[in-house]
């Protein structure tokens, strides 16, 4: 176990991956723990440079952005050094490959980085932001898109293969310059762009992937809107009608300040945001498009993603990252693993029935169901829930997250806990209450487990549960007869009231 985890709570058998990503209005920079199926950020930083936002005018890289964006590529330099990253990527994007002098800010931008900085098409910039809904979400299927400061790239994308893209004069930054801040000229030129793409129409009734920062932005407005109970980006979606009418409202609004939730939203956003709602509301009217999916992955992690060899992009992204976690939080992650295996019995004929996916997201609950086992006992449940609700997962919607927050909450609470009525209030409105349930089943399952196997490894495998008649059957060798006790029957009955059936504990040879 020492080979595997760092000193510092991290991965230590994997070497930092950078990357730098030059926009027209941002420079990034993402130090990656690896290159792996769910890469983890132990750095970001961005600096608002605006290199281009006079480009479509002028033809250039304004000289104030430049220096603000050289000096910025100098700093990221120094923090690769200081994290030991090997392996440091830079790309760039429109504004760089538009302007005349492009070419001479590049040679500045690598002497400044230590490394080169490759100027990406138009249909690379659209392929590695597909790449990027591939690496946060699986079986994507849809419309990806991602908005910058200078363009619009479109890709659509079905069981993992790249199909029609395309990409539009439409980033915000450009808009703004081209139509000197008009906003109902920029309606017109918006329109026009998007009737150029001949495909637009296989958007119908499909997702579409929101990326980019303005995008962000406006779903963080949004959220505020609705008071929705999480405040997680990645994997938040929303009814396209939705969408159009609170972008409409934005591209109509006089004055952003009147709008709720707007001081989080930076200054230098701002300026851009009633661009980007306009681009979002026309895009989705021609689209048509089911629902809108905002993502957090893109052209970065699409080009970690490009990095990875087959048979780590065929890996399940929500499954890795719950492993990873386990590993790094957990008293056994070896007892994780043999929790959803024992857990597979309560799930089955005459019990609760489950989809894939379903099971799926029960085994990586097993795999991250003790991170919380520091905390104080009376604090464990809740603060579980935050961390799991919030934690940085991928391949998976929130309906799904917040099951797992709830699951590993009733397995430290109980789940009949009266605090989780008013705690959970909000989560428990977001899901099914079939997921509820099920939320509720495993918690009991988990505490029940851990009365026989204390946490560790290598004892639940020998006490198998079991449907027979009209009882739950836990079936427990001579062997660890000892573990019997009033606890374990409380919290076993608790799990059999959950499913429905009388408890039944027997003691073998």
């Amino acid at each position: 176990m020492s080979e595997l985890l760092g000193e510092r709570g991290r991965a230590s058998a994997l070497e930092p991956l950078g990357v730098i990503d030059i926009g027209s209005n941002s420079v990034r920079l993402v130090v990656y723990e690896g290159a792996v199926r769910a890469p983890t950020p132990l750095f970001n930083e961005k600096v608002l440079c605006g290199l281009g936002r006079s480009v479509a005018t002028t033809g250039r890289l304004d000289d104030g952005a430049v220096e603000r964006a050289v000096a910025a590529l100098a700093r990221f330099r120094a923090i690769a050094r200081v994290l030991h990253v090997k392996n440091l990527r830079a790309i760039a994007t429109a504004a760089v490959r538009e302007a005349s002098n492009g070419r001479e800010f590049i040679q500045r931008g690598e002497k400044a980085a230590g490394t080169r900085i490759e100027i990406l098409s138009g249909e690379k910039e659209a392929e590695f932001a597909a790449q990027g809904i591939m690496m946060g979400f699986i079986d994507a299927n849809g419309i990806a898109g991602d908005l910058g400061g200078g363009s619009l790239e479109l890709i659509d994308i079905s069981n993992d293969t790249l199909n029609d893209a395309g990409t539009l004069p439409l980033g915000g930054l450009r808009l703004i310059d081209t139509t000197g801040d008009r906003i109902e000229k920029a309606l017109e030129v918006t329109d026009e762009a998007l009737s150029r793409l001949s495909w637009i129409g296989k958007g119908k009734g499909r997702s579409f992937y929101a990326v980019g920062g303005t995008w962000r932005s406006l779903a963080k407005l949004l959220m505020v809107q609705t008071d929705y109970p999480l405040r997680v980006m990645h994997g938040y979606t929303v009814p396209t009608r939705d969408v159009i009418a609170f972008s409409e409202m934005l591209r109509r609004t006089k004055k952003l300040s009147g709008v709720r939730g707007i001081e989080e939203i930076s200054r230098q956003r701002r300026e851009t945001l009633p661009f980007g709602a306009l681009v979002m509301e026309r895009l989705l009217r021609k689209l048509e498009p089911s629902e809108v999916v905002f993502s957090v992955f893109g052209i970065r992690e699409g080009l970690v993603f490009g990095l990875l060899p087959p048979h780590e992009r065929r890996k399940d992204p929500l499954i890795c990252f719950c492993e990873d976690y386990a590993r790094l939080r957990s008293r056994s992650v070896e007892h994780a693993f043999e929790l959803a295996k024992w857990t597979d019995a309560l799930f089955q004929e005459p019990g609760p029935l489950e989809t894939p996916d379903e099971r799926r997201l029960r085994h990586a609950a097993c795999l991250i169901s003790d991170i919380g086992w520091r905390a104080h006992p009376d604090y464990r449940g809740e603060q579980s829930l935050n961390v799991v609700a919030h934690s940085a997962l991928g391949g998976i919607d929130h309906a799904g997250r917040i099951y797992l927050a709830l699951a590993i909450y009733f397995r430290h609470s109980g789940p009949e806990d009266e605090k989780s009525q008013n705690l959970s209030a909000k989560l428990t409105a977001t899901v099914s209450r079939r997921a509820l349930k099920r939320a509720r089943i495993l918690g009991a399952a988990i505490r029940a487990a851990h009365m026989l196997s204390i946490g560790q490894p290598g004892i639940i495998d020998e006490i198998p549960v079991s449907y027979e008649g009209g009882s739950l059957v836990l079936s427990i060798p001579k062997a660890y007869a000892s573990l019997d006790g009033e606890r374990l029957r409380r919290r076993f009955e608790t799990l059999a009231g959950q499913v429905g059936f009388a408890p039944e504990i027997r003691i073998g040879s």
